[in-house]
């Protein structure tokens, strides 16, 4: 026998079931986004490999060791399944030059790709929904972009934590820099190996650490907001005077950074104690130079991406998804062909979807007996029924399915909508 082909590790199949969980929630985010003003765009899954290393930084783990990158077989250019979303959108803003006269919000959604040890809440293909904001220079953006999140977790149902700090302006990292570099020097044979590698590339990145002996010298280490100048500062304020008119609670923490260099200013994670070790659901930030550096004119922007695979956990824990089953199945057969209870079923299934429902029709034939076991295994709420006797009537026999004390009942077509939406609100 031939040997059955298996996915990637780390790349899963998202089947029937918990598909249709995933575009409830995609929907559900999209139509968030398009009520702070948010258009979609789409860009390509491969991207060449420089984007990635100039807008990301060399020296990051991304970079480093997790992007998928080949070359083209015709004609040898680097390429890469991006990593994440912003470079991407970036560049498409460059190039089709979209917001060189305007402000401009985005979004988006779709695979990443990193190889990563696959677990829990990590996986070598995953998904994200990105939003990026272009030509803000103030902390309105931030912000908001900070309530929009709030907002959605509320109508998810979700408590997540927020942190946030500012990481200033690149001439202000550079001088902390220089004091955190001399202080880790002191300790560099005590670092893991890692931090040794990036103590002269990368030193802010240091912080980022799970090794408990490099954790505990970087306690003492000079911290970046006492670097911050007072534009800095006043735009961290802007951005916190805000959350706190709107009631949103916040931590701030100063040894917060991101995974990517071209953040600035402000910085935030949304974070669960639900998910196990990976607990970011959402974070994101400023990267008012990235536009430049990737070719464009000088342009504030700010963003964020949901983890969809963390998300999905988490409303998974609450049920409040659902499980995609339909509200009705349709059971029919008769004599012979069973023509009249065949064109009477579909005429049934057509009317109650034109109304909203969602509606499974039988296919395939089968005794009232296996096609009722079917019905009952959907999910369905009810199921109609018809035979030849119905047919005759033009009416359905309503079965309710869930509750096994109710009877069914004979219905007229004509009157079935108004008796359902009576009967099975």
């Amino acid at each position: 026998m031939k040997q059955k082909l298996q996915s990637v590790r780390g790349m899963n199949d998202i089947l029937p079931g918990e598909a249709l969980r995933w575009e409830w929630l995609e929907a559900l985010v999209a139509k968030c986004l398009c009520g702070y003003g948010y258009l979609p765009v789409q860009t390509p899954i491969v991207e060449p490999t420089p984007l990635f290393s100039r807008a990301i930084g060399a020296v990051t783990d991304i970079v480093e060791k997790e992007m998928y990158s080949f070359s083209d077989a015709l004609n040898g250019e680097p390429l890469t399944l991006r990593p994440e979303g912003t470079a991407g959108c970036v560049r498409a803003v460059i190039q089709h030059g979209l917001a060189n006269q305007h402000t401009l919000r985005l979004y988006y959604m779709g695979a990443m790709f990193r190889h990563e040890r696959p677990q829990k809440g990590r996986y070598r293909q995953f998904h994200q929904i990105g939003a990026e904001a272009f030509g803000f220079p103030g902390p309105d953006v931030d912000a908001e972009q900070i309530l929009l999140l709030a907002r959605l977790w509320q109508e998810l149902d979700l408590s997540l934590t927020l942190n946030i700090n500012s990481l200033g302006q690149p001439e202000e990292r550079a001088r902390h820099r220089q004091d955190l570099i001399a202080y880790l020097e002191k300790y560099e044979t005590s670092l893991d190996e890692d931090a040794r590698r990036r103590l002269y590339s990368n030193p802010l990145r240091i912080f980022d650490s799970k090794n408990p002996t490099t954790q505990a010298i970087c306690a003492d280490a000079p911290e970046l907001p006492a670097y911050l100048g007072k534009e800095s500062h006043a735009h961290f304020a802007g951005v916190t005077r805000i959350l706190n008119d709107e009631g949103v609670s916040f931590t701030v923490n100063p040894r917060m950074v991101r995974g990517l260099d071209y953040y600035n200013l402000t910085v935030f994670e949304w974070l669960t104690n639900d998910l196990g070790a990976q607990g970011t659901v959402a974070a994101g930030g400023r990267y008012d130079g990235l536009v430049e550096q990737l070719g464009g004119k000088p342009t504030p922007a700010c963003g964020f991406a949901i983890g969809m695979e963390r998300l999905l956990e988490l409303i998974l824990q609450n049920d409040a998804a659902g499980n995609g089953a339909p509200d009705i199945y349709v059971v029919h057969q008769g004599e012979g062909t069973g023509e009249r209870t065949t064109r009477l079923a579909f005429q049934a299934a057509e009317q109650l979807r034109d109304t909203g429902y969602r509606v499974i029709l039988h296919c395939g034939g089968g005794s009232f007996k296996s096609q009722m076991k079917k019905a009952d295994a959907s999910g369905a709420t009810c199921a109609i029924l018809i035979g030849e006797d119905e047919a005759s009537a033009a009416s359905v026999l309503v079965k309710p399915l869930r509750d096994k004390e109710r009877e069914q009942e004979l219905v007229r077509l004509a009157d079935l909508a108004y008796f359902l939406s009576t009967h099975f609100a």
